[in-house]
Order: structure tokens, then sequence, then C-alpha cells
């Protein structure tokens, strides 16, 4: 069985998590074959790329259990990057919980049609973690302050329908629809000429690149003294074993 499924039928191209019994959640190999997938050029045939995942759950994020273990560590941030820049529109269709790197994954696709089923969180801060500096530029860029104030410094999971009327997710839909709704988006965009999607796609993203040269340094350092502290070990291992964490500043 291949975690990482892509398939391409006639201008639709699907790239599929499909680790349904771990919650899809992403480990180091799956991570390097879902890069390689946005890494490529589009074939000429192309027009969109739709990222969906099997089961109730979209995706829980990265493996905790792999990153407890010392197993391979793998940088999300160009994997993500790569879904951003993708020449052509790309779609995340969600039908559950999408959470952390899952959530990070789907607000990075140009277009979120989620079930009302579904929500959104980055449980980073529960964990003693926090996101690099292009990660939370990104949720910025889709969330707005107020969003991502409420995303990243609570934690919780967000539903569906808040985040829709917060403008993160574009379409919205009852769980029996969510297929129908997002084909009309997918037949939407594939009836667009493809040179305008491709010159859209690339003016958008180099219009929201103004952050990137903000000096970031300080802030860096202070994203890898949380990630290496005890408290980060503390709050994985608390959720691994469904505990409150205790969490001491250190």
């Amino acid at each position: 069985m291949n975690l990482i499924e892509v398939r391409q039928e006639g201008p639709v191209r699907t790239v599929t998590l499909n680790r349904p019994e771990k919650s899809n959640a992403m480990t180091s190999d799956m991570l390097i074959h879902f890069h390689e997938a946005f890494k490529t050029e589009p074939n000429a045939h192309e027009r969109v790329t739709v990222i969906r995942s099997t089961g109730r759950v979209f995706s829980a994020g990265r493996d905790l259990r792999e990153q407890t273990a010392g197993g391979r560590r793998i940088d999300v941030e160009p994997i993500f990057h790569a879904i951003e820049t993708y020449p052509l529109p790309v779609i995340a269709v969600v039908q559950g919980a999408a959470i952390a790197g899952g959530c990070e994954m789907a607000l990075h696709c140009d277009f979120v049609v989620a079930s009302e089923r579904a929500s959104f969180g980055m449980s980073l801060a529960q964990l003693g973690l926090a996101p690099s500096w292009f990660l939370a530029k990104k949720l910025l860029e889709v969330a707005g302050p107020v969003g991502a104030r409420e995303i990243l410094l609570l934690g919780d999971p967000i539903p569906a329908g808040q985040m829709h009327r917060l403008g993160m997710i574009a379409r919205l839909a009852p769980p029996d629809q969510l297929e129908q709704t997002a084909q009309a988006l997918i037949d939407r965009l594939i009836a667009n000429a493809p040179l305008s999607l491709r010159t859209i796609k690339a003016l958008l993203v180099r219009e929201m690149a103004f952050r990137d040269g903000i000096a970031h340094d300080d802030i860096d350092a202070l994203i890898l003294a949380a990630r290496t502290s005890r408290d980060t070990m503390e709050g994985m291992t608390a959720r691994m074993e469904k505990r409150p964490a205790n969490f001491r500043g250190q």
C-alpha cells in the first residue's frame, strides 16, 4: 500500500494521504514522497492538483512517535513552500480534522474545500513548540492577525464553519455534499485559460512575498530554543499519553 498516492485523470492530478489508521500522521518517508509530487513541473495536460486523504481525519500532522523516538527529521517548510509556489492551482479537500502540519498543508493551498465536520488547529503551543517564521507568515496572510492569534496562541481546533466566516477557507459543505462542492470548484478552474492560471498564480505568490526579506535571526533562535526544550519533549509525550502537560518553562 502506498502511503502517498498520486493519480492523474485528465487535467486533474490528485495527491492522496493514505494512512487512515494513524489519522494520516505524516512520517518522514511520507513527507519525502509528498514533496516529490510538488517539485516537478506540471505536465502539459494538468490544470489543477487536488490534495485529499482517506479515512475520517484529513491529517494529524507529523508523526509524534517517530519524532520522540529520534527518527529522521524532515523540514516541512520547503514542502509547504512547494505547494504554495506550485505553478497551477492546488485545492485541499478536507473531510475531517486538519491538525498542526495538516492544517498548514491545507492553508498553503490556493483553495480549501471543507466539510462542516472538519476542524483546523495548530496545537504547537500545547506541545511546547513554535512555528517557523515562514509558516507563521503564511497564517498571517490567510487568517489575518486575529485569526493567527486564535490558531497559534490558543492551539485549540477551530470548526470549519468559523474558519469559513473568518475567510480562511474558500468553500464549506455539508458532509454529504463535500465531493460535489469540490468537483464544482475543480470544473470551474479547469475551464479557465491555462496560461492565465499560471500567470495569476505566479503573480499572487510574488506579491505575497513582501515579508520574506525582514530580518528574523533572533526569532529563529527563539524558535529553536523552544523546539529543543524540555517542555517540548514533555508536551509531545503528554499528548501521546493523553494527559495534561506539566510545562516548566525549561
